[in-house]
């Protein structure tokens, strides 16, 4: 199994990325004030327009070292990632299935019942921990919808009535999320989801932490050879990550939902920690972004013994042990891809 190593999170808009050597060197107004040898790090994730140079870029792709840039406020601009690794024909196949709908819908259908199954069980949990909440019934028929919604998908063959089913779980699923906040009402309520921007300070924290999920995930494609551009439950666009996306559904619930009702209910974050813009968005301030960051990089290092590999594996690594059971799949040698299926 892979190590896990590194990944830089560079949160200061102001911080300049360059090399020194083997190193990488973070700068701040022409100062130096960080510097880690490369093969330390499996990623990078600035937040800023300064950038990096040419010649520490080079060196990431060299290295193999993902780099991902971010605005100040989390939304996505621009991957840097190393040449597709692993066997030609392998990407080949991922191309060919990719554009067979049927066979996109057998993989397709994996992934939904992963996210499914991840929201079902963060609400059982809820169920069983604070069964004498108000709304509790609420939450109890949106488990039943989802368990339903499994089964349906276990028949489904159509890409179309894939996408309307998952649709309308996420939808049941957000409908009951005020829910699981028990405390800190006033300033943690949830309407809907929103995306570009997030309009309220549960959006915010969700999109913050489902961004850095999405470079997990696409560095872990790249790790073993697929292409995180193509997918099969996300369709084609430019630019769009469409595998990565589609492997990350498995993991929103358990590492993002759960960090996120973790946070609030424990008044790790409160409400002084976002900021409203006047075009209605709503943004985590950067102090905060690096509290999180703190809670994210620990909830990674927290071990989980994988249903399937049946192996003990830290948290961040189930992003790379999924994507590699994918990769067996699309080569032949599983027949389903197994999701990711948490107790």
């Amino acid at each position: 199994m892979r190590k896990m190593l590194n990944v830089l999170y560079i949160t200061n808009p102001e911080a300049y990325l360059n090399r020194d050597g083997e190193n990488v060197v973070v700068k701040l107004e022409g100062e130096d004030i960080f510097r880690t040898p490369v093969h330390y790090l499996e990623g990078i994730v600035t937040f800023g327009y300064s950038g990096a140079s040419p010649a520490l870029l080079g060196l990431c792709i060299e290295k193999g070292v993902n780099v991902s840039l971010l605005s100040p406020y989390g939304k996505h601009m621009a991957n840097v990632t190393s040449a597709p690794k692993g066997n030609v024909l392998l990407r080949r196949k991922q191309y060919h299935l990719a554009d067979d709908d049927q066979a996109s819908a057998k993989i397709a259908k994996s992934f939904v019942i992963g996210k499914l199954a991840g929201c079902r069980t963060v609400l059982r949990r809820f169920i069983r921990d604070h069964g004498h909440t108000e709304n509790i019934a609420s939450v109890e028929s949106v488990s039943k919808t989802l368990m339903r919604n499994i089964q349906k998908v276990e028949q489904i063959a159509n890409l179309n009535e894939l996408r309307g089913i998952e649709g309308e779980s996420a939808w049941a699923y957000f409908s009951v999320f005020d829910t699981l906040l028990l405390t800190q009402k006033d300033c943690f309520h949830m309407r809907e989801r929103s995306r570009r921007p997030p309009r309220d300070n549960i959006n915010a924290f969700l999109s913050f932490l489902y961004t850095l999920l999405l470079h997990e995930t696409k560095a872990a494609l790249v790790t073993v050879g697929l292409d995180p551009y193509v997918g099969y439950l996300h369709r084609d666009r430019p630019g769009r990550l469409s595998l990565a996306l589609d492997l990350m559904e498995e993991f929103r619930a358990y590492l993002a939902d759960r960090l996120v009702i973790n946070m609030i209910n424990l008044r790790q974050l409160t409400g002084k920690d976002f900021i409203k813009k006047e075009s209605g968005g709503v943004l985590l301030k950067e102090d905060s972004r690096k509290r999180v960051l703190t809670a994210w990089q620990k909830r990674k290092a927290e071990e989980i013994t994988h249903p399937f590999l049946e192996e003990k594996i830290p948290l961040g690594l189930l992003p790379y042990a999924q994507a590699l059971l994918l990769a067996r799949h699309l080569r032949g040698d599983i027949e389903i891809y197994p999701p990711f299926l948490w107790k």
